[in-house]
């Protein structure tokens, strides 16, 4: 096994992490990496704000309902973005482009967003450093717009929080892949419950740092909470999307 997947398999979010600056030659690679990322057609439509400020941290963090977001010494937030290509094509041609508006320019910038994050979080963890992916600035996307002043034809995606960890927590237990990986097409079982026998029991005895060492519930429990616990803002999201001037065509 080499070393990328070692760390790979030994991937843990990190919450806390140790006041320790990163070597600026260590930044700079990173910062690399995302820029060599893969990107949909090559267009690159995703763009990266470093939140360096204190206030706008802590802003973040009211928004995430995470009160350590404001501690992350370092926070990327990965933004969809066709503003910059759309500006591009306005101004080479003089014409104005409905096309940069639709929704698969919108999908496209999300999926390179997510692309680099963890491209990212590779680099990072191979390093040794530690990090904490933040898809919740989702929880009032309208405010996180508002706050990093994102202009129209971009939408933030998931921040990444990141430097050296001051934590060790567990490594969270993982359903079996037969339940996720399938040959040719999608399987069904018959009893989810019983198939999760094993990872249910396995998900008791995790102990996750944020509940205080408390034991969390079973995997399915946890299902059940999550689809119970909806945030609200968290199903206007579209409306959000369209209000940043994305085109959702049913027809």
């Amino acid at each position: 096994m080499n070393n990328t997947i070692k760390h790979q398999l030994e991937h843990r979010t990190i919450r806390e992490f140790k006041d320790k600056e990163i070597p600026m030659e260590w930044m700079k690679e990173f910062v690399e990496v995302i820029r060599r990322t893969a990107s949909s057609t090559g267009m690159q439509t995703y763009s990266i704000i470093r939140v360096t400020s204190t206030d706008l941290k802590e802003k973040i963090a009211k928004v995430c309902g995470q009160e350590y977001v404001k501690r992350a010494p370092e926070l990327l937030i990965f933004i969809a973005d066709a503003f910059r290509n759309n500006q591009i094509a306005e101004e080479l041609t003089g014409k104005e482009y409905s096309e940069s508006h639709d929704m698969d320019r919108f999908f496209q910038g999300w999926t390179d967003s997510c692309l680099a994050a963890q491209n990212l979080t590779n680099a990072v963890e191979s390093k040794g450093l530690g990090a904490v992916y933040l898809g919740s600035i989702l929880n009032d996307a309208e405010k996180i717009i508002d706050l990093l002043k994102l202009p129209k034809l971009t939408f933030p995606v998931l921040g990444v929080g990141f430097r050296y960890p001051n934590q060790e927590p567990q490594i969270k237990p993982r359903m079996e892949m037969k339940l996720r990986l399938f040959e040719n097409e999608y399987v069904t079982f018959e009893n989810y419950l019983r198939e999760l026998e094993d990872y249910n029991e396995e998900m008791q005895t995790y102990y996750d740092l944020r509940e205080a060492n408390r034991r969390v519930d079973s995997f399915s429990q946890q299902v059940v909470t999550r689809l119970k616990n909806t945030l609200e803002n968290r199903t206007k999201i579209l409306k959000v999307i369209m209000k940043q001037s994305f085109e959702l065509k049913i027809n």
